[in-house]
């Protein structure tokens, strides 16, 4: 029961994603080529959403669900390796047309084809926790 707040969220997750058309490879597609405010409209939304919740954690001391105090490390210094992981990250986003969470949204509605994209980010996630000390962080 008690990972049942998980797959609650992650239901609610997939029909947002579903409805606001943010898993549809056409919408994502209309975003790269900047045909269409749609994407960019979601994104800065949870952009704002994002830094609105950090900073009511940090103001608030806010706790999660077992009574400890959030804690959110300050960011890293640098942006080379935001840089390096955004372009990868966005490549893959823009060849496959799907980022992480809906990818697994995709599935649920039917589309297999993600399976193959599923296969592929778990290999390269894999591939990441074999390499990452020899990367630049």
């Amino acid at each position: 029961m008690k990972g049942l707040k998980f797959i609650i969220a992650g239901v609610l997750f997939g029909i947002v994603m579903s409805k606001s058309e943010a898993i549809s490879w056409y919408r994502i597609q209309e975003m790269f080529r900047f045909q269409s405010f749609h994407m960019y409209g979601i994104i800065g939304t949870a952009v704002a959403i994002g830094v609105i919740s950090i900073f009511l954690i940090k103001k608030y001391q806010l706790k999660d669900i077992e009574g400890k105090v959030i804690m959110i490390p300050d960011k890293e210094k640098g942006w080379k390796k935001g840089i390096f992981g955004g372009t990868i990250f966005g490549m893959g986003w823009a060849v496959t047309g799907a980022c992480p969470g809906p990818m697994f949204v995709n599935l649920g509605q039917g589309y297999l084809a993600f399976l193959l994209i599923i296969v592929g980010a778990t290999i390269g996630t894999y591939a990441y926790g074999i390499f990452k000390d020899k990367l630049p962080h």
